[in-house]
């Protein structure tokens, strides 16, 4: 079941839920940020976000909403659907109220983010993995609410979840000590920037606002593009906080409205900029979280000399996934190549390889071969790090020029999925 709804978000919701949130959730830093600030020459900001209790937004709407049903959702029970940080949220208003809420995931969730939710939620919520998607897992969700009569927790598309996220704009114009030009947030479903679209621009109309989506998943640019919301038939899941095939239509119109700018950033270029935060600024940021300043390389003349803010919306990220993250940037860099090479089945070939064809600071990540005796030649996977991503044209050279026959992996997508 839902519950029924006025449609409109104005500043006045905003400012009353964030009124009634200031002592449930934290009131997260804005950073003044000297090695970015340096990097763009700007004044860079961040909006940690990753600090919040349940480290990402997602807890302000999902909290609010809740509240503002407790009587309903009490007697009902909740339902949600999420990729992790809605989850999350629910689960943890869940456990503060003392609700009962069935929330279900992709079966593609980091194992991370489920633990989280069991944690938040202790004996108040059950989890539900169905799907492949988010999109997936919720259809089940709201069948399941139907059929069970609970009360159906919109991750994004509702007015009270949009309201809650946008407390987070209120908190960045108490903070800031300068007018903002630029704001920078991330988009899957459009929730965070329906909500901190809505204060900003009533607020500070000159501030552009600009909404950032992985290249892979993005929902909000095809709406856009389309006039409406559009399901999109194939999404990439890697920066699964914002693949969602479908954004809301409430969320649509209030973004449409409201934002200056969609950037779509590829997923490869989301890593570096993940590792970038983590080495040299120790914020651990989810691919959902690094969006924003990743988008900054896209706006690189436009901000410069001018203030800067980048809602970093979520720090769960997955430690076991860093070097899946690590190798996303590599190849995005043009550092990592993986090839099949054809080895001639004679002695020496192997290290004729090794000492002709790879440079001298070039390195192997990778080498799978099996000998076959009754073959001329045999097949390995080679995976190839480089210095510089100009070494490219030369260790192609030395290929060719020493006679080893070889498929670069990399330009074929569905080879690249099946062996690496």
């Amino acid at each position: 079941m839902t519950v029924s709804e006025a449609k409109t978000v104005t500043v006045e919701n905003v400012l009353i839920a964030h009124q009634f949130l200031k002592d449930v959730v934290a009131h997260t830093p804005l950073q003044k940020n000297d090695y970015l600030s340096e990097k763009y020459g700007a004044t860079v900001y961040l909006k940690r976000e990753d600090l919040q209790h349940v480290r990402s937004f997602k807890l302000r709407g999902a909290y609010y909403k809740i509240k503002s049903i407790e009587e309903e959702a009490r007697e009902f029970g909740v339902v949600c659907a999420s990729a992790g940080n809605h989850a999350q949220g629910v689960a943890y208003a869940c456990a503060q109220l003392g609700i009962f809420g069935h929330i279900f995931m992709p079966t593609t969730t980091p194992k991370q983010k489920i633990n989280q939710v069991k944690m938040f939620g202790r004996e108040f919520v059950e989890v539900i993995l169905s799907g492949d998607t988010f999109d997936d897992s919720a259809k089940s969700a709201q069948a399941f609410s139907e059929t069970e009569n609970h009360i159906f927790i919109h991750p994004f598309d509702d007015v009270d979840i949009i309201a809650g996220q946008g407390t987070v704009a209120v908190e960045i114009m108490n903070d800031i000590e300068r007018p903002i030009d630029y704001i920078f947030g991330s988009i899957g479903g459009g929730g965070l920037m329906a909500g901190v679209s809505t204060y900003i621009k009533n607020l500070s109309p000159n501030t552009k606002v600009i909404g950032v989506e992985p290249s892979g998943a993005a929902s909000m640019k095809a709406a856009f593009k389309e006039a409406n919301p559009v399901h999109l038939p194939k999404i990439d899941k890697f920066v699964d906080g914002a693949a969602v095939q479908c954004v809301g239509q409430f969320t649509y119109q209030i973004c449409q409205q409201f934002m200056d700018d969609i950037v779509a950033v590829p997923e490869g270029k989301v890593c570096t900029h993940i590792l970038e935060l983590y080495n040299k600024l120790a914020v651990v940021a989810e691919p959902a979280g690094a969006l924003s300043v990743a988008a900054l390389d896209f706006y690189k003349d436009e901000i410069k000399g001018k203030s800067v803010v980048c809602i970093i919306s979520g720090g769960n990220n997955d430690i076991s996934r860093m070097q899946e993250i690590k190798e996303k940037s590599l190849i995005h860099e043009g550092l990592l190549y993986y090839f099949i090479v054809s080895f001639p089945q004679r002695a020496g070939a192997l290290r004729q390889f090794l000492t002709e064809v790879l440079g001298p600071e070039d390195d192997i990540t990778t080498f799978e071969y099996t000998k076959k005796n009754n073959k001329e030649s045999g097949p390995a996977l080679v995976g190839i790090e480089l210095k510089r991503p100009n070494d490219y044209a030369a260790l192609i050279e030395r290929f060719q020029s020493n006679g080893f026959e070889y498929m670069e992996v990399n330009n074929d997508s569905t080879l690249f999925s099946l062996l690496v």
